[in-house]
């Protein structure tokens, strides 16, 4: 099943078919429990009527047991003997005994003969035999009753019923038990009615859940389709100044158009950037191969019209343009630096030692603070060609001075290049990190450069995870601050 459509609708139908059969069974429990408890409470009243009854001592088949179908009543004396039932009362399970037929209670032992005391005696025990006396009360248990379930057959209908259980003592203190059922016939037809609709209707409503979840997620997905017929377009075709439609909802479908026509735009700027530094590179390596083959042709015909020293200079341009082109392509295709701990001061030191031939003195300053307070995490050639670079770009513009600073800072390492030359203007402070950049038209190119070194500076000093910014340097100068963080 590869539609998102197809599957969202499948996941919703399962996900509302296992809620509703859990909330189903739920009501339906809920339902039983209220019916049986309703059932309990008539056969609690039931019993205790009976109960009421044998508490009054009325003869046991002299009983009321109520309506029998509706109320079957079975009563038991503390040795489990059935003692008296309801009428037409067949067979009954589920209160303790399965015995319908009354059992007659065991003979009483004879009571001893009173003495004589007199007539008043006489005449008092003739009082209390005579139809005027009180007769007996005994008393119905006010504890929770017990409840069962079974079944009673009267008059051959057999049925399910509730049944509770109440003790009773008549005036002569025996105990007895009254069971006394309630149909749970209603209980079972509310039930089985209930369950019956819930079955009928779930496949309805799955069926509707179903076709909504297609709609509804049909509707949501068709920007995305936009989305993804815009890019097959655009992939066809080949036109990156193309963008993909970017719905008004707002919603995450909203987001990804706006970050699909984002990453296009890069993709356009970098592809654009690409494409300029291939001509600008070729450009640039025109110059200097024709310029050497010319000498050499002239060599050739004319040997002693050969200017060696011209062409070994525009061998070493050719020669440090294809380094810097091949950094650069190392840059971009993702390489990282290397993981060795570097101490800047003396890199800056051993780099400006080197620099013998330059027009201008360089001064350097190195802040030191405690022991390993300068020191980074990285590519030793790469740092060392950011300096070297920093270093060219400030000894070409400068009147008189150049001066280097290195400092630790909170995290980190600065490595500051100030010149007193005619300064960057704030305008172009960004435009001249870009490739292939020179800000003074006028200068030769040959003194100029390619315009690549402070490129590379920033592309490295950004693969190292730190930055490379230029500012003014008081009333004249430029100021390049290189920014690296502590070792890792």
């Amino acid at each position: 099943m590869r539609s998102v459509r197809a599957r969202a609708a499948l996941g919703a139908t399962v996900v509302v078919a296992l809620a509703l059969v859990a909330a189903g069974l739920a009501a339906l429990l809920v339902l039983r429990a209220n019916l049986t408890d309703q059932a309990g409470l008539q056969a609690e009243v039931a019993a205790r009527e009976t109960a009421g009854q044998l508490a009054l001592d009325v003869p046991y088949d002299r009983l009321d047991t109520g309506d029998e179908e509706d109320h079957p009543v079975q009563v038991t004396d503390e040795d489990g003997r059935v003692v008296a039932v309801s009428k037409d009362l067949e067979a009954i399970s589920g209160t303790g005994t399965d015995r319908v037929t009354p059992q007659p209670p065991p003979a009483a032992p004879e009571k001893p003969e009173k003495p004589e005391k007199g007539d008043d005696d006489d005449d008092r025990d003739d009082d209390d035999d005579g139809a005027g006396a009180e007769p007996g009360r005994g008393e119905v248990s006010t504890d929770e009753p017990d409840f069962g379930n079974g079944t009673a057959t009267v008059d051959g209908d057999r049925a399910d019923y509730r049944f509770a259980s109440v003790e009773a003592t008549d005036s002569a203190g025996l105990t007895l038990t009254v069971h006394a059922g309630a149909p749970l016939a209603a209980e079972q037809r509310a039930v089985a009615s209930v369950r019956a609709a819930m079955l009928a209707a779930l496949p309805v409503v799955l069926l509707v859940v179903a076709g909504v979840t297609w709609l509804v997620t049909r509707r949501a997905l068709r920007p995305v389709e936009d989305i993804r017929r815009e890019m097959a377009a655009i992939t066809a075709s080949e036109d990156l100044s193309r963008r993909v439609p970017e719905p008004a909802s707002g919603d995450e479908v909203a987001r990804l158009a706006r970050t699909t026509n984002e990453t296009l735009t890069a993709l356009e700027s970098s592809v654009d950037r690409q494409r300029r530094f291939v001509a600008d590179a070729s450009h640039e390596l025109r110059s200097p191969i024709a310029s050497l083959r010319t000498q050499l042709e002239v060599g050739a015909a004319h040997p002693e019209l050969l200017d060696v020293e011209g062409a070994v200079a525009d061998t070493v341009r050719l020669q440090v343009l294809a380094a810097d082109l091949l950094l650069l392509a190392r840059l971009d295709a993702g390489e990282r630096p290397g993981n060795a701990r570097l101490e800047l001061g003396a890199l800056v030191r051993e780099e400006v030692s080197q620099r013998t031939g330059d027009r201008i003195e360089v001064a350097v300053v190195v802040s030191e603070p405690e022991p390993g307070g300068l020191e980074v995490t990285g590519s030793r050639g790469q740092l060392a060609r950011v300096i070297g670079n920093l270093l060219d770009n400030a000894e070409r513009h400068a009147v008189s001075s150049v001066a280097v600073e290195v400092r630790g800072v909170r995290g980190g390492v600065v490595v500051a290049v100030t010149d007193d030359g005619a300064g960057v203007p704030e305008a172009e402070r960004t435009r001249i990190f870009e490739r292939f950049v020179r800000l003074d038209d006028a200068r030769a190119r040959d003194d100029g450069g390619a315009g690549l070194g402070l490129a590379i500076a920033r592309d490295v000093a950004i693969r190292h995870g730190g930055r490379l910014t230029v500012a003014g340097a008081g009333e004249r100068g430029a100021r390049f601050e290189l920014w690296l963080p502590g070792p890792r």
